[in-house]
């Protein structure tokens, strides 16, 4: 039997965008691959996230905070012949002067933050890495509930470098959101507010 027999058909976007929600699908190389079932701590951490940093930067710029930025939570985005529901992504509003409307978004984010889930992990670690990266995807974040620990990493040409890691005792300023500081452990409900 040839390979051709035994591998399973490639996958479509049309396939994807007309699964049912509740499978919470991603498309990857033409294969589906199961999103995993968001925990009440992954909600909560991607909750924090949000807060942290899309209260700061999801608006125009100018004024007490820097803006900048449009950012959303649990859209479909089609990065080639791939689509994702990432935890998050953000888009520089100087680049895409309107929130992407359509479904999926098919503008290149300039962000994708991703909450790890213990069994997902090496979805978000390998195989969503790879795909963003060769989609060309400024930043990427994974943001770690287990860990308790966020590491950013920045495009470069041969994959993804590491620009950060941070564990929940530091104060950081992570790309591309720098202009504010971070306290890590507000990520994961440690804040002291």
């Amino acid at each position: 039997m040839s390979d051709a027999v035994n591998r399973p058909r490639r996958r479509t976007l049309e396939e994807w965008l007309d699964a049912p929600e509740s499978k919470r699908l991603e498309l990857v190389a033409g294969e589906f691959v199961q999103k995993a079932a968001p925990s009440a701590e992954h909600g909560f951490v991607q909750s924090k996230v949000i807060t942290s940093v899309a209260s700061r930067f999801n608006r125009r710029p100018g004024g007490k905070n820097p803006g900048g930025w449009w950012i959303v939570a649990e859209v479909d985005i089609c990065l080639g012949e791939d689509g994702f529901r990432p935890d998050l992504a953000g888009w520089r509003r100087e680049r895409v002067p309107e929130l992407p409307k359509e479904r999926p978004a098919t503008v290149r984010p300039d962000w994708i933050c991703e909450i790890v889930s213990p069994s997902n992990a090496a979805q978000d670690r390998v195989v969503k890495m790879r795909s963003y990266h060769r989609a060309g995807v400024p930043h990427y974040w994974l943001v770690d509930p287990e860990e308790r620990t966020l590491v950013v990493m920045r495009h470069a040409a041969a994959g993804y470098v590491t620009v950060l890691a941070a564990t929940e005792q530091e104060v950081v300023r992570p790309e591309p959101f720098e202009a504010v500081e971070l306290a890590v452990r507000g990520l994961f409900g440690d804040d002291d507010e």
